[in-house]
């Protein structure tokens, strides 16, 4: 059974930053494309970040590109978001996804976190 587990979200001032963490207790956790999601207060869950298997592919939605950042440290099993510049339009319950997809795409996998909040304030 895939588990994953959200941390690192706060309350943070616009332009401030944070450091999301995502752990998957998966011995496997390499042959996962990894996602981040987000909801705001309501709206539609919206892709955020994704990052492939390996780590050697990302892709980001408009809104966030050049702000925030995902990583994977596989031998960890953990995937991250940096969360730079923020903006009070980011506040939001941020998603760790994971799905055994090969190609990367903004599409959802099956698992899904119980997320993380994220408040940013003007």
């Amino acid at each position: 059974q895939v588990q994953l587990v959200e941390s690192g979200g706060g309350l943070v001032q616009a332009g401030g930053s944070l450091r999301l963490s995502c752990a998957l207790s998966a011995r496997t956790f390499s042959t996962y494309t990894m996602r981040w999601f987000r909801q705001a207060p309501g709206k539609e869950r919206e892709f955020v970040a994704g990052i492939g298997r390996s780590g050697g592919t990302t892709n980001y939605a408009d809104s966030v590109k050049g702000r925030f950042t995902i990583s994977r440290e596989n031998a960890k099993n953990t995937m991250y978001l940096q969360l730079n510049s923020l903006k009070p339009e980011d506040t939001a319950k941020y998603y760790c996804n994971a799905g055994s997809a090969v190609v990367l795409t903004t599409s959802p996998g099956p698992y899904w976190g119980q997320g993380t909040q994220v408040t940013v304030s003007s």
